[in-house]
């Protein structure tokens, strides 16, 4: 009944109504789309000229086998530890 009581007072001042509950795939959903929105925002940024991830993806295409070769490695040199 408290909470009842609490909606209506805030309505009365002007706020909002409190949203109901929602279920936990909603909310899951929710959170995945608001990490990858997130994700993907980070990428456009990085993908801006002169930023890390369009020098990295200049140097794979001018040498696509050393970039290969270094990449084997350090996937070798990380298996290890």
């Amino acid at each position: 009944m408290g909470e009842l009581l609490d909606a209506l007072n805030t309505l009365d001042r002007g706020g909002t109504a409190p949203e109901e509950p929602k279920s936990t795939v909603d909310q899951a959903a929710k959170a995945y789309q608001s990490a990858s929105r997130r994700v993907w925002e980070a990428l456009e940024a990085a993908r801006q000229p002169d930023m890390p991830l369009d020098v990295l993806t200049k140097l794979v295409r001018q040498a696509p086998l050393q970039s290969l070769a270094i990449a084997v490695i350090l996937g070798v040199m990380m298996a290890r530890r």
